[in-house]
C-alpha cells in the first residue's frame, strides 16, 4: 500500500474514532477522557499500518511493538487518572472561555475546539509511524534505527518512572499543595514530558533511516514544541505559583525539561 493510500486510511480511521468519542462526550459532559484515547489512536494507526503494508519486516514489527508499549501504558495511566481526578481544568477553562465568548453550544464547542483538532494533530504526530511502515520494507535495521529504538525505550521507561513517582506522591497524605522534588523530579520539573519527547524522536529516527521517512520530521518537532510552549509546560506553570508556594524555589534550582543533577541552594 502506498503512503498516500495508507495515510488516507489512517485519517479516516482517526476521524471515525474521534467522532465516536465526541458522541460519548455529549453524554458524560466531560471531554477530558480524550487524552487517554489520543495514545490509543496512535496504536490504532500502527495496527492498521502493520496489517496493510506488505510483509512483517523487522522495522514494521519494531515500530508496532514500541507504539503498543508506549500507547497502552500511557492510555491506561491517563484513563485511570481521569477516573480518579475528574475533569481536567484545562478543558474546563477552554470550554468556559469559548462558550462565553462565542455563545456556542457544548456540542459545537467540543467538536471544533477539542475533538476535530485532536484528530488532525494525532494524524500529524503519527507521521513517523506511518512513514516507517510505508517505506523500507526491504531494508534491514541499521545503526540509526537501533539508536532510535534505544532512545524510544529510554523515553518510555523515563516517562513511566516519572508518572509512577508523581502518582505515589499525590496519594501520600499531607502532600496537598506541596511540590515533588525527589527522584526524577529533582532532575527536571517535567521528566514525563522529556520522556515523551524522547519516544517521538526515537520513532522518527527509525523512520528516517528509510530515507523518505526523514520527511516525518514535523511530528517530533510538533510534539516537542507542544510540550514546551502550548499545552505542556507553559500552560501547567501559568498559575502554579498560586497553588504551590514552594514552586518558585523549585523552579530556580531545577531545569524545566532536559534533566540535569539537582542544584542545591
Amino acid at each position: 500500500m502506498s503512503l498516500l493510500a495508507l495515510s488516507t486510511l489512517n485519517l479516516e480511521a482517526v476521524l471515525l474514532l474521534f467522532s465516536a468519542l465526541w458522541l460519548i462526550a455529549q453524554l458524560n459532559r466531560d471531554p477530558s477522557f480524550v487524552d487517554a484515547f489520543w495514545a490509543l489512536g496512535i496504536v490504532l494507526i500502527a495496527l492498521i499500518g502493520h496489517a496493510m503494508t506488505a510483509g512483517a519486516t523487522w522495522r514494521h514489527t519494531l515500530i508496532l511493538g514500541l507504539v503498543l508499549l508506549w500507547g497502552v501504558r500511557l492510555a491506561t495511566h491517563l484513563f485511570l487518572r481521569w477516573r480518579a481526578e475528574g475533569a481536567d481544568r484545562r478543558y474546563v477553562k477552554l470550554l468556559s472561555d469559548v462558550r462565553q465568548k462565542r455563545g456556542w453550544s457544548y456540542a459545537r464547542t467540543t467538536l471544533l475546539f477539542i475533538f476535530l483538532p485532536q484528530a488532525a494533530l494525532l494524524w500529524l504526530t503519527s507521521l513517523p509511524v506511518q512513514f516507517g511502515q510505508a517505506f523500507g520494507a526491504d531494508a534491514g535495521l541499521g545503526p540509526v534505527a537501533a539508536f532510535g529504538a534505544l532512545l524510544a525505550v529510554f523515553g518510555i521507561g523515563f516517562e513511566t518512572v516519572a508518572d509512577h513517582q508523581l502518582r505515589r506522591f499525590r496519594h501520600e497524605p499531607g502532600n496537598e499543595g506541596r511540590v515533588l522534588d525527589a527522584g526524577l523530579w529533582a532532575w527536571s520539573r517535567h521528566p514525563n514530558y522529556f520522556g515523551e519527547a524522547c519516544v517521538w524522536w526515537g520513532l522518527w529516527l527509525i523512520a528516517a533511516e528509510t530515507g523518505w521517512g526523514a520527511l516525518a520530521l514535523p511530528a517530533p518537532v510538533f510534539v516537542t514544541f507542544t510540550l514546551l510552549k502550548l499545552s505542556g509546560i507553559s500552560l501547567q506553570e501559568a498559575d502554579i505559583q498560586s497553588r504551590r508556594p514552594e514552586y518558585e524555589a523549585y523552579r530556580a534550582r531545577t531545569p524545566a525539561f532536559i534533566p540535569r543533577p539537582p542544584r542545591h541552594s
